[in-house]
């Protein structure tokens, strides 16, 4: 055992070393960025002062003038090594890291990260780190559309691990392996000593195409009531003309039924956006969705038959200047059943508008 040992205790040095060396010699580049995301909704069921349906966890306040997410980020960066904090507040953060202990509810993103190698681009990366999974992220500014799809919010936004990834010479291809504490989690689910990890592929071959595959494996629960679940994430964007750009993507995942059980509990979607850039500040897209959870795997609305939906939108956006984008959109989302609360009775039908203004700097 004595080699092995020695053997990894020089491999880490040389790396470390080098790093420290190199990032010494790099002047270190400190950069300030944040956005305030303000916004308006309105679901034409619902009475006053209603959130939205449970599997919503963005812009899902009616009736209100509100904050969806505003934050403020540090970022420091040499050739070799890099850290991030940023520090968040609104109702995307209290709903998505309700699980998070104490100030990490106000964790947007914090991870440090060392360059392995000299000459190529291997990086390794721990803390609160943005999700490897799904087209959709937290702010509107960076997603064809205002809000999110069913699939993106129900699948992570963040989470927190390690993280090893490499980029290709040539840019085209980009690749990670992560070990985790869980599905969406700051730490791992109390009485949990299951092993998490995902893994992410991205294809570039132009700068008009790119295609991402990513995974997820372990367990959201207690070991006394473990039960395993794997996830798979596609998605692809395609800029099909000089102002058209088309996204496309889907999910399935599985998970055991109980304990030690052969059966498992399936949940899928789909999504397709077609985003349009009218002029240079103006942009329109149109949305169109589908998602089924039967077994109430990932979202529970207590109906029996769980959550089955498509939908539609339409958003039209407008760049005010280099710092705010004003963006209104209209969704309809349509089940076979029942599902959705009313002043009165339930609705297989619900329609919201939303408006928001972003200052993003």
């Amino acid at each position: 055992m004595k080699r092995p040992i020695t053997f990894l205790a020089l491999f880490l040095s040389h790396i470390l070393g080098a790093a420290a060396q190199d990032s010494a010699a790099t002047t270190p580049l400190f950069t300030w960025s944040g956005a305030v995301e303000t916004y308006y909704s309105y679901d034409f069921n619902r009475e006053s002062g209603n959130d939205y349906p449970a599997f919503v966890y963005s812009h899902h306040h009616h009736n209100e003038i509100d904050i969806n997410l505003a934050y403020v980020k540090a970022a420091f960066a040499t050739s070799n090594v890099r850290a991030n904090i940023a520090i968040g507040t609104g109702t995307y953060m209290n709903v998505n890291y309700a699980s998070a202990p104490g100030v990490f509810r106000n964790t947007y993103e914090a991870n440090t990260g060392i360059k392995l190698l000299r000459k190529r681009e291997v990086w390794l990366d721990a803390g609160v780190i943005p999700s490897h999974i799904g087209l959709e992220g937290a702010l509107n500014t960076t997603n064809a559309t205002l809000t999110r799809s069913i699939l993106a919010e129900n699948s992570p936004y963040y989470e927190t691990g390690f993280r090893l990834s490499s980029t290709s010479r040539s840019g085209k291809w980009y690749l990670s392996a992560l070990v985790l504490n869980g599905w969406q989690r700051v730490q791992r689910v109390p009485g949990s000593n299951a092993a998490n990890g995902g893994t992410q592929v991205t294809y570039s071959p132009t700068s008009k195409f790119s295609i991402n595959y990513s995974t997820f494996a372990g367990s959201d629960f207690p070991d006394s009531v473990r039960k395993w679940r794997h996830f798979h994430n596609f998605y692809a964007t395609l800029k099909a003309a000089s102002r058209l750009t088309l996204y496309a993507g889907a999910d399935f995942g599985a998970q055991q039924a109980s304990k030690n059980s052969n059966i498992w509990h399936p949940w899928y979607g789909a999504v397709i956006v077609a985003r349009y850039n009218i002029t240079e500040k103006l942009a329109a897209a149109a949305r169109a969705e589908y998602f089924s959870d039967r077994d109430s795997v990932i979202v529970n609305i207590g109906h029996p038959d769980g959550l089955s939906a498509v939908g539609g939108s339409l958003n039209i956006d407008y760049r005010i200047n280099k710092y705010a984008t004003w963006r209104t959109e209209s969704k309809m989302l349509s089940a076979p059943d029942a599902i959705f609360r009313t002043r009165k009775d339930p609705s297989r039908n619900d329609v919201t508008v939303t408006t928001s203004l972003t200052i993003s700097f």
